[in-house]
């Protein structure tokens, strides 16, 4: 059985911008791979309703799994939530359990509930919380849909709380070789490997160092003795 796949949902015009570099991809690949859920597809888009709802609808109906990163926050531009709630046709408000998370926490602070807090305790009807250790404001889970925070602690900590929930396949496995030739070298034999073991993926990295290109090649599949074999294969090929 192919593993399930997974895709993800950036919003947020600082991440469009430049102004902000987001680090939860990188982090959410890496989770996904060690769970066996292939990554397939992540989206960027901007702090617009209508692009929000189009993408999320698109990619929830094509992946087993999405998860969202951003846009649940106190301010006026935290409009995830409510997009989300209009991509699956329901109502928003207020939830209770979401409000006393958050009254415990700013209780604990010192600092009163405001409008803007409160904010964050609007969740899309028939959603379930997903659990903050850092900052209490809880994400969301509707449908194949995970609904998480921008800020890369945060992000880490909902995504632990979410994996162990997911259907997984077997881990992703790789090995890599460097190759002290350029890729136009290598290039044909890599094209034959690569057919030859069409159930394996094959990437070609390059690199120029001191003047000498190379490529770094990495073999990836979830057949462990597959991978051996094929670099064992691979490492002949680049003595020939």
């Amino acid at each position: 059985m192919p593993n399930p796949t997974a895709a993800m949902l950036v919003i947020g015009d600082e991440i469009l911008s430049g102004r902000t570099r987001d680090a939860n991809m990188h982090f959410l690949a890496q989770e996904f791979t060690r769970h066996g859920i292939d990554l397939r597809e992540v989206r960027v888009v901007a702090d617009d309703p209508d692009a929000i709802v189009a993408a999320l609808n698109a990619l929830r109906a094509a992946h087993d799994t999405v998860v969202t990163s951003g846009g649940i926050g106190p301010t006026h531009d935290d409009i995830t939530a409510d997009c989300v709630a209009r991509a699956f046709g329901v109502g928003i408000d207020v939830r209770d359990d979401a409000r006393a998370i958050l009254q415990a926490h700013y209780d604990r602070q010192g600092h009163q509930m405001n409008a803007a807090r409160l904010r964050m305790a609007r969740i899309p009807d028939g959603a379930t919380l997903i659990e903050n250790p850092v900052s209490a404001a809880p994400g969301f889970t509707i449908g194949n849909v995970h609904v998480m925070a921008g800020v890369p602690s945060v992000f880490q900590a909902m995504v632990a709380s979410v994996l162990p929930t997911l259907t997984g396949g077997e881990p992703l496995l790789f090995q890599t070789l460097r190759i002290d030739r350029g890729e136009g070298d290598i290039a044909g034999p890599l094209g034959e490997l690569a057919a030859e073991f069409d159930d394996l993926q094959f990437g070609s990295y390059p690199f120029q160092k001191n003047g000498a290109f190379g490529a770094n090649v990495v073999v990836r599949g979830t057949d462990g003795a597959r991978i051996d074999a094929a670099m064992t294969r691979l490492s002949r090929l680049m003595q020939e």
